[in-house]
């Protein structure tokens, strides 16, 4: 008798929005759904959910995936004014998934957040982020080259140093890797409770990671999506995550 197929971990990945034409819509980036089926789950595209949703959605979820972005998390979040008007902005993803983040880190969904997703995990904790990291002095400017082909502006571009004792350090082993850096803006304040895991050259936080949350967490700067299948660090992480959310699936069908 053949045995039946698991299911994949479905992984909930909050949408962006974005006007195409003259008409809004929910949007995600294919790089980050590739991810979640490299890291062997089922992405489940979620454009926005009212408060009394979050705890179905979350019964629903084997794992959560904050992508990055084009847009910034609104300083109204951290109690700053708007430095930029000109620079994106989608408040409606600030609406909902800065409530829903301290919701699953605290059910111990598995949790991976990339970018923007990294700056509003640490605004929904508690944090404060640069506006633009690039014009605070003794810092590096971490955007990429607007006028290069995307292969150059996802190239690595700096090292981190992994901090001893993480998540990070235990997956990798290595104290110092490359990374690209496609990022304006950075954490400020790390949110009370946040253990620092990687920083750049200039001490800007790359990855963090919340000790006390009951699953896996991790939240990085750079991109590991871009090409991940390609990368071994990548694929660690991805991997790693995939697992967890794997481990959640599996108790959950046997209680």
């Amino acid at each position: 008798m053949t045995m039946m197929m698991k299911s994949k971990p479905v992984v909930l990945v909050p949408a962006c929005n974005r006007m195409v034409g003259k008409h809004p819509f929910h949007i995600a980036g294919k790089k980050y759904i590739d991810a979640v089926r490299l890291a062997g789950c089922q992405p489940l595209v979620v454009p926005s959910a009212a408060p009394e949703e979050f705890d179905a959605l979350l019964d629903l979820a084997d794992g959560v995936l904050l992508t990055g972005s084009p847009s910034n998390v609104h300083p109204s979040h951290f109690d700053e004014d708007l430095h930029d008007p000109a620079l994106p902005l989608d408040t409606a993803r600030d609406e909902w998934t800065l409530p829903l983040i301290p919701k699953a880190l605290e059910r111990g969904v598995p949790f991976f957040a990339i970018c923007r997703g990294t700056q509003e995990t640490n605004v929904a904790l508690g944090g404060s982020l640069h506006q633009k990291v690039h014009a605070v002095e003794g810092h590096l400017d971490h955007r990429e080259p607007d006028d290069e082909p995307v292969e150059v502006q996802y190239a690595p571009a700096h090292s981190i140093d992994v901090q001893p004792g993480g998540v990070l350090a235990g997956l990798l082993h290595q104290s110092r890797i490359q990374v690209n850096s496609l990022h304006g803006q950075a954490v400020k304040r790390l949110a009370p409770g946040l253990r620092v895991e990687a920083r750049a050259p200039d001490g800007v936080i790359e990855a963090f990671s919340k000790p006390d949350a009951p699953g896996f967490n991790l939240a990085v700067q750079w991109h590991p999506e871009w090409q991940a299948a390609s990368n071994p660090v990548s694929m660690t992480l991805l991997s790693a995550f995939g697992q967890a959310c794997a481990a959640r699936r599996d108790k959950k069908k046997s209680r």
